[in-house]
């Protein structure tokens, strides 16, 4: 399984070094710089050159909008960063900004998540190549699966699928994301910073990502398996 550092430079600046699959990495720019709020639309994102080099690859972005004064924040006080979430966040203060709320949706029936979750795998090359990648699905709300992005890690397939989206200009609602991760805080924030309103994981939410889900008005399901699933918190209107 591809598994390198990827250095994130925005501006001109070193912002971060994730380690990632070497694909899709235009998603992934543009995906990461959204969740960071760096952007909120993919048209602010620019000017992006991808390259190999010995070490692993840079990718160079030009970044427009209200997001540079936070570039040049963050690339200030950051000392370390992973993307596990909390490294190199200044205060616990900043772990608690709010969230934009949640868009007005329909509750999903379950029936979409055992028909999504029954074709997943048809969709995930990489997974059967390898047994060991994770996946971010657009899904209908009738359970098609639509745009899948794959990599070895949990939050870089959420932001590349989140980037693809931005680019194709594809709404991530009214029907709900599927995602093999672990349902971590981050992965919700990620959720609600790409605009989805509904999101499945197959794992059971830790608390902290079950409030900020409650919070900002966004559907979580969780413990998806082919003929049950558990709904965390109901968002829908």
């Amino acid at each position: 399984m591809p598994e390198v550092p990827v250095a994130l430079e925005f501006n001109g600046l070193a912002y971060a070094v994730m380690m990632a699959t070497p694909q899709d990495l235009e998603d992934f720019a543009i995906g990461f710089a959204m969740a960071e709020a760096l952007i909120s639309r993919a048209a602010d994102c620019t000017d992006i050159a991808i390259a190999e080099v010995d070490a692993g690859w840079i990718v160079r972005a030009t970044l427009a909008g209200l997001g540079i004064d936070k570039l040049t924040e963050r690339v200030r006080t950051r000392v370390a960063e992973s993307s596990c979430g909390l490294c190199g966040i200044e205060n616990l203060a900043a772990i608690n900004v709010a969230l934009p709320p949640v868009a007005a949706h329909d509750r999903i029936d379950p029936a979409a998540i055992f028909r999504a979750l029954g074709s997943l795998r048809d969709f995930q090359p990489l997974t059967r190549a390898t047994g060991a990648a994770h996946a971010a699905a657009l899904v209908s709300p009738d359970g098609a699966i639509g745009c899948v992005r794959e990599d070895v890690g949990r939050h870089s397939a959420f932001d590349k699928l989140v980037g693809a989206c931005a680019r194709s200009g594809q709404p991530l609602s009214p029907g709900f994301v599927l995602s093999t991760a672990r349902c971590s805080y981050e992965i919700v924030e990620k959720a609600v910073r790409g605009g989805v309103t509904t999101l499945v994981c197959v794992s059971l939410p830790t608390s902290m990502a079950a409030e900020r889900a409650r919070a900002a008005g966004l559907s979580l399901w969780a413990l998806a398996r082919a003929d049950s699933v558990l709904l965390v918190n109901d968002g829908s209107a």
